[in-house]
């Protein structure tokens, strides 16, 4: 039986600066992704997204970022990505669904649909892209016009001529309003008052931003996005919307779909042709369930306050693109944090190995 140093699972941005960190080390290891071709979740964005609409993507280790121009994130983001994993020759293997991650004699068995890999450390970078979140309201299930989640978004055009209600109080609630309110009639609600931010967003504001996020992590609590707690902040591309007054009219949660539309508690109604569910994602961490990693709180508690990567209940596993480190620039940071995390474990293991 081969028996593997590390198995990293997922190849977005944290997976792939995982691998390229556990390469410098020297630690052997494969990457398993979901995909059949590089780019994370990057390559199931929308056509009209281009990369001067994206919040930035961040240079992967020892490379430069892709430009911020009019081409497709789509397109550009994955041949970034591709080109990065031919140069560093990372040793991804695709399409692998991973499906459980089991403990057998003090080894972590890795099941997926195309086989199982045997291996001492593993590295969870799949992020939240394939976990949507969806909440349900009464009468959901009535409604005869279109529900959309932000992972089904087809781009501007398709809303064209139709009632648009965006459910929702994200950056891509933000960004949706401002693609649809000049080319169609839109609604915006949300659970609560939007937060949003005047200042220019800082170094420190971002610091602020992430240690809220990171407190969540060391109590064992489900982690929020960092976008969560930042505030949100009109881009120029969002100035029209906000000149037709679409953010201006936010009205809360309604209370049931019917049919047609949407009721709220005192009895008024808004008809729309198409909802769309900008409610945001959760870590895809069900298939680490059989390492039980979860805290009493329902979060996987992380170390060094929360801005570490390994899993407090088990070292031997590191989480990428969970908690603080879900953006782009601390999907990096991550990716060393990790690899660190799995030669620390592994030296573990050989001195008890060698003590016994």
């Amino acid at each position: 039986m081969s028996i593997l140093d590390s198995l990293v699972i997922g190849a977005g941005q944290a997976g792939l600066s995982t691998s390229f960190h556990l390469s410098r080390l020297g630690i052997s290891h494969v990457v398993l992704d979901a995909d059949a071709r590089p780019g994370g979740a990057w390559q199931h964005r929308w056509d009209a997204l281009t990369m001067r609409d994206v919040h930035g993507v961040a240079e992967l280790p020892d490379d430069t970022p892709p430009p911020r121009d009019g081409a497709r994130a789509n397109v550009a983001v994955p041949e970034y990505f591709a080109s990065y994993e031919r140069k560093h020759a990372l040793p991804v293997l695709r399409p692998v669904h991973v499906e459980r991650v089991e403990d057998e004699d003090g080894l972590l068995i890795v099941r997926a649909r195309e086989g199982e890999w045997t291996t001492r450390t593993v590295v969870n970078a799949t992020g939240t892209w394939s976990h949507p979140f969806l909440p349900h309201y009464p009468g959901m299930e009535t409604f005869v016009g279109e529900q959309l989640h932000t992972v089904d978004y087809p781009g501007p055009e398709h809303f064209v001529g139709k009632r648009v209600l965006v459910v929702g109080g994200g950056a891509s609630a933000v960004q949706f309003l401002g693609a649809l309110a000049p080319i169609t009639d839109t609604l915006w609600v949300t659970r609560r008052e939007p937060v949003w931010r005047n200042d220019d967003f800082t170094p420190e504001a971002g610091a602020a931003a992430v240690a809220l996020v990171e407190q969540r992590v060391a109590a064992g609590l489900p982690p929020q996005s960092v976008v969560s707690v930042t505030g949100l902040m009109l881009r120029p591309q969002e100035r029209e919307a906000e000149r037709l007054g679409a953010y201006a009219a936010r009205r809360p949660m309604f209370a049931r779909i019917e049919p047609d539309g949407v009721r709220w508690a005192d009895g008024s109604f808004e008809h729309v042709d198409v909802i769309l569910w900008a409610t945001g994602f959760r870590p895809a961490i069900s298939h680490l369930a059989p390492l039980h990693l979860r805290s009493a709180a329902g979060g996987i508690q992380l170390d060094r306050n929360g801005r570490g990567t390994t899993a407090v209940a088990d070292p031997r596993v590191q989480l990428v693109g969970y908690g603080p480190s879900a953006s782009t620039i601390g999907a990096n940071r991550a990716g060393r944090s990790a690899a660190k995390g799995v030669q620390r474990a592994l030296r573990s293991a050989e001195a008890n190995i060698t003590s016994g």
